[in-house]
Protein backbone atom coordinates (compact mmCIF):
# COMPACT_ATOMS: atom_id res chain seq x y z
CA UNK A 1 0.00 0.00 0.00
CA UNK A 2 0.67 3.79 -0.60
CA UNK A 3 2.10 5.27 2.39
CA UNK A 4 -1.63 6.40 3.79
CA UNK A 5 -4.42 6.89 1.58
CA UNK A 6 -5.98 10.77 1.10
CA UNK A 7 -8.86 10.17 3.48
CA UNK A 8 -7.06 8.68 6.33
CA UNK A 9 -7.66 9.84 9.35
CA UNK A 10 -4.63 9.39 12.28
CA UNK A 11 -5.87 8.52 15.67
CA UNK A 12 -6.32 11.36 18.14
CA UNK A 13 -6.11 9.18 21.54
CA UNK A 14 -4.75 5.39 22.07
CA UNK A 15 -5.41 3.94 25.25
CA UNK A 16 -2.85 0.97 26.52
CA UNK A 17 -3.57 -1.63 28.97
CA UNK A 18 -1.52 0.25 31.58
CA UNK A 19 -3.90 3.39 31.99
CA UNK A 20 -1.80 5.08 30.18
CA UNK A 21 -2.54 7.20 26.49
CA UNK A 22 -0.83 7.79 23.27
CA UNK A 23 -1.79 10.87 21.31
CA UNK A 24 0.07 13.09 18.84
CA UNK A 25 3.15 15.05 20.22
CA UNK A 26 2.57 18.78 20.12
CA UNK A 27 5.28 21.54 21.05
CA UNK A 28 3.36 22.65 23.78
CA UNK A 29 4.61 19.24 25.32
CA UNK A 30 8.21 20.12 25.90
CA UNK A 31 8.12 20.90 29.49
CA UNK A 32 7.33 17.11 30.17
CA UNK A 33 9.17 15.86 26.39
CA UNK A 34 12.49 17.73 27.86
CA UNK A 35 13.15 16.03 31.07
CA UNK A 36 11.66 12.72 29.88
CA UNK A 37 14.34 12.63 26.52
CA UNK A 38 17.02 14.24 28.50
CA UNK A 39 16.61 11.77 32.13
CA UNK A 40 16.73 8.81 29.52
CA UNK A 41 19.44 10.57 26.97
CA UNK A 42 22.00 7.25 27.45
CA UNK A 43 19.74 4.35 26.46
CA UNK A 44 18.14 6.79 23.18
CA UNK A 45 21.72 7.50 21.94
CA UNK A 46 22.60 3.86 21.83
CA UNK A 47 19.37 3.02 20.24
CA UNK A 48 18.85 6.21 18.01
CA UNK A 49 22.29 8.06 18.11
CA UNK A 50 23.58 6.71 14.89
CA UNK A 51 20.51 6.72 12.69
CA UNK A 52 18.90 9.97 13.92
CA UNK A 53 21.82 11.90 15.74
CA UNK A 54 19.71 12.31 18.34
CA UNK A 55 19.32 13.29 21.58
CA UNK A 56 22.19 15.54 21.19
CA UNK A 57 24.01 15.65 24.63
CA UNK A 58 23.29 19.22 24.98
CA UNK A 59 19.74 19.72 23.39
CA UNK A 60 18.52 22.71 24.91
CA UNK A 61 14.88 23.38 26.07
CA UNK A 62 14.52 25.81 22.88
CA UNK A 63 15.72 22.91 20.73
CA UNK A 64 13.13 20.69 21.82
CA UNK A 65 10.55 22.90 21.90
CA UNK A 66 11.85 23.35 17.98
CA UNK A 67 11.96 19.53 17.09
CA UNK A 68 8.72 18.95 18.55
CA UNK A 69 6.91 22.15 16.39
CA UNK A 70 8.34 19.81 13.37
CA UNK A 71 6.83 16.73 14.35
CA UNK A 72 3.24 18.60 15.02
CA UNK A 73 3.79 20.03 11.47
CA UNK A 74 4.84 16.46 10.17
CA UNK A 75 1.66 15.48 11.95
CA UNK A 76 -0.58 17.64 10.41
CA UNK A 77 0.46 17.18 7.12
CA UNK A 78 0.34 13.37 7.97
CA UNK A 79 4.05 13.07 6.65
CA UNK A 80 5.46 11.42 9.93
CA UNK A 81 3.94 10.61 13.26
CA UNK A 82 4.71 11.30 17.04
CA UNK A 83 2.76 9.81 19.45
CA UNK A 84 3.92 10.39 23.02
CA UNK A 85 2.90 7.96 25.76
CA UNK A 86 1.12 9.98 28.59
CA UNK A 87 0.03 9.54 31.84
CA UNK A 88 -3.73 9.79 33.00
CA UNK A 89 -3.80 13.61 33.58
CA UNK A 90 -1.10 14.27 30.99
CA UNK A 91 1.59 15.87 33.00
CA UNK A 92 4.68 12.99 32.42
CA UNK A 93 5.82 12.14 29.00
CA UNK A 94 6.90 8.41 29.63
CA UNK A 95 7.97 7.77 26.11
CA UNK A 96 6.80 8.15 22.37
CA UNK A 97 5.86 6.07 19.47
CA UNK A 98 7.03 7.33 15.77
CA UNK A 99 5.61 6.40 12.52
CA UNK A 100 7.20 7.07 9.76
CA UNK A 101 7.13 6.34 5.49
CA UNK A 102 9.53 3.81 4.55
CA UNK A 103 12.49 4.89 3.15
CA UNK A 104 15.52 4.20 0.88
CA UNK A 105 16.60 1.76 3.22
CA UNK A 106 13.60 -0.10 4.11
CA UNK A 107 13.24 -3.37 3.27
CA UNK A 108 11.05 -4.05 -0.08
CA UNK A 109 7.24 -3.76 -0.06
CA UNK A 110 7.72 -2.43 3.38
CA UNK A 111 4.67 0.10 3.82
CA UNK A 112 5.80 1.97 7.23
CA UNK A 113 8.55 1.89 9.86
CA UNK A 114 7.96 2.47 12.93
CA UNK A 115 9.85 2.15 16.61
CA UNK A 116 9.08 3.42 20.72
CA UNK A 117 11.09 4.01 23.75
CA UNK A 118 9.88 4.61 27.14
CA UNK A 119 11.68 6.34 30.07
CA UNK A 120 14.62 4.45 31.87
CA UNK A 121 12.24 3.89 34.72
CA UNK A 122 9.72 1.69 32.56
CA UNK A 123 12.72 0.27 30.36
CA UNK A 124 11.64 -3.77 30.72
CA UNK A 125 8.36 -2.69 32.81
CA UNK A 126 4.52 -3.14 32.24
CA UNK A 127 4.39 -0.21 29.86
CA UNK A 128 7.11 -1.19 27.59
CA UNK A 129 5.27 -4.31 27.43
CA UNK A 130 2.04 -3.10 26.56
CA UNK A 131 3.48 -0.62 23.55
CA UNK A 132 5.21 -4.29 22.84
CA UNK A 133 1.82 -5.70 22.00
CA UNK A 134 -0.09 -2.40 21.33
CA UNK A 135 2.00 -0.66 18.41
CA UNK A 136 2.34 -3.91 15.70
CA UNK A 137 -1.42 -5.06 16.06
CA UNK A 138 -2.28 -0.92 16.16
CA UNK A 139 -0.63 -0.34 13.12
CA UNK A 140 -1.89 -3.37 11.40
CA UNK A 141 -6.00 -2.85 12.67
CA UNK A 142 -6.31 1.04 12.44
CA UNK A 143 -3.57 2.35 9.97
CA UNK A 144 -3.75 -0.76 7.42
CA UNK A 145 -0.28 -1.52 7.19
CA UNK A 146 1.16 -4.87 6.62
CA UNK A 147 4.84 -4.92 6.45
CA UNK A 148 6.31 -2.55 8.92
CA UNK A 149 10.16 -2.31 9.61
CA UNK A 150 10.58 -2.06 13.45
CA UNK A 151 13.46 0.35 14.48
CA UNK A 152 15.45 3.51 13.87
Amino acid sequence: MSWLSDTFLHPERVELATGHHLRPIRAADVDIDHPAVMGSRERLWARYGEAWGWPPATMTVAQDRDDLARHEREIEAHASFNYAVLDTDETELLGCVYIDPPDARSPAGTDALSSWWVVDVHAGGPLEAALHDLVPRWLADVWGFRAVAFGP
